[in-house]
């Protein structure tokens, strides 16, 4: 199969159509209508190809179009949009599986085209464990995985006990939608048993809806030694559960508090409700 460096042939015709367009648009508006031309160069015939990109893909297999990704990336070929969109058109998921034991690149594209597919979770649960894959990476396993936590759980808290990945496992627990006292006792626990991350533990506890949490949140935040941010935290977290605080708190002596306040920032847009300090 011949490969086609379609991103490579519409760099060229932008370079040639912004050359003649000098001075006609200002970089914001370039921004704009970039995306748009690369849209519709997807159906621009190519002489050379003998039709256009979103044609030539939609003409090969499945099969045909996993293995042209494959070999994009093993040959250094630019892969394009038109081929993502493809891939994503089919019914390809079995096919993309194998990409994830397969090298960097294969791994990074099979992730992002099969997305939170179920028969790919327990597989991405494993990767998780792997101590020498990217950090940013296993970020976008747990994405995934965190949409059909259920799925794994089992796997989340045998993780967790061996002290794997504890931060991953307490996530991914905290989004699973069918009840379980175990799970909830370990979130609690750990929001008891951990006052260096208790904003972290507070939304594993407003993940989870077990409103039950509510009355260690009420008490925590009544606390008075709590940062500024603890207590904005906290304070979201109560309100999701359906609870309310509305003691008066005075943080004007806490040093990030000062920084907000200093610089005229609104902490609503940071923290996305109302300050009621």
């Amino acid at each position: 199969m011949k490969l086609y460096d379609f991103d490579g042939m519409f760099d060229k015709k932008l370079s040639d159509y912004i050359a003649k367009n000098a001075g006609k648009y200002k970089e914001s508006e370039w921004e704009d209508i970039i995306p748009k031309l690369y849209k519709q160069f997807g159906d621009v015939y190519i002489k050379s190809v003998g039709n256009t990109p979103n044609g030539f893909y939609a003409a090969l297999s499945d099969a045909e179009l996993i293995s042209a990704l494959k070999t994009h990336l093993k040959q250094g070929v630019p892969v394009s949009e038109f081929l993502c969109s493809a891939i994503e058109s089919r019914n390809a998921i079995s096919l993309l599986l194998p990409l994830l034991d397969g090298c960097e690149e294969e791994r990074e594209y099979a992730v992002n085209l099969i997305g939170a597919d179920d028969s790919a979770i327990k597989k991405y649960m494993q990767m998780l464990t792997v101590p020498d894959l990217d950090e940013d990476f296993k970020s976008r396993l747990a994405d995934n995985i965190k949409q059909k936590a259920d799925l794994v759980i089992n796997e989340a808290v045998a993780n967790y006990e061996k002290g794997v990945e504890k931060e991953f496992m307490l996530e991914i627990m905290s989004r699973t939608v069918i009840p379980d006292e175990k799970i909830f006792k370990i979130l609690l626990n750990e929001f008891r048993s951990d006052p260096e991350n208790i904003p972290l533990h507070a939304s594993y506890l407003a993940s989870y809806g077990d409103t039950r949490a509510l009355e260690y949140l009420l008490d925590k935040i009544d606390e008075e030694g709590i940062s500024f941010i603890e207590y904005k935290e906290l304070l979201l977290a109560i309100e999701v559960l359906g609870g309310t605080y509305d003691k008066s708190r005075d943080f004007s002596s806490d040093p990030y508090y000062k920084i907000l306040t200093e610089h005229s920032v609104n902490v609503a847009d940071i923290f996305g409700q109302s300050d009621k300090n």
